[in-house]
């Protein structure tokens, strides 16, 4: 469903059955999916950036005939969220690993993190990012 079905479709059949049983919990839900992130782990990452106050990101970002998790575009950062259930079909971790290839061959950098490490490392998650996103930052001059 989430590769067919357009936000903007299930928003506008939610608008359609509003007052109706079960309507409230899926306005929540549609809150939570605003941000056109695809799973819990992604909207983990994106509530992270937003907390530490880093800008220049996108969802969902077309990158040479891929989709993105998480792109900074003008940086070439493509972040890659690897969700346990998704990634443990060996057709999806194979076809995840060509798209890393294209992109890294295209002039991307790629980052890529479980559930694990947003929740137990997210510092260095962010850290990480940060310094993939502006390289000059970890460095002193002189």
């Amino acid at each position: 469903m989430q590769r067919r079905v357009r936000f903007p479709a299930v928003y506008a059949a939610h608008c359609r059955t509003l007052g109706r049983r079960g309507s409230a919990d899926a306005g929540r839900m549609l809150v939570a999916a605003a941000d056109r992130s695809a799973s819990v782990a992604e909207r983990l990452l994106v509530g992270m950036l937003r907390g530490a106050g880093i800008a220049g990101w996108e969802c969902a970002f077309p990158a040479d005939g891929y989709l993105v998790d998480v792109a900074f575009p003008a940086a070439g950062v493509a972040i890659e969220v690897d969700g346990w259930a998704w990634h443990m079909d060996a057709g999806r971790a194979a076809a995840d690993k060509r798209r890393q290839n294209v992109l890294v061959r295209r002039g991307w950098t790629v980052l890529r993190y479980t559930w694990h490490d947003l929740r137990g490392r997210p510092r260095v998650v962010l850290a990480e990012i940060g310094h993939a996103v502006r390289p000059d930052a970890g460095t002193r001059a002189g």
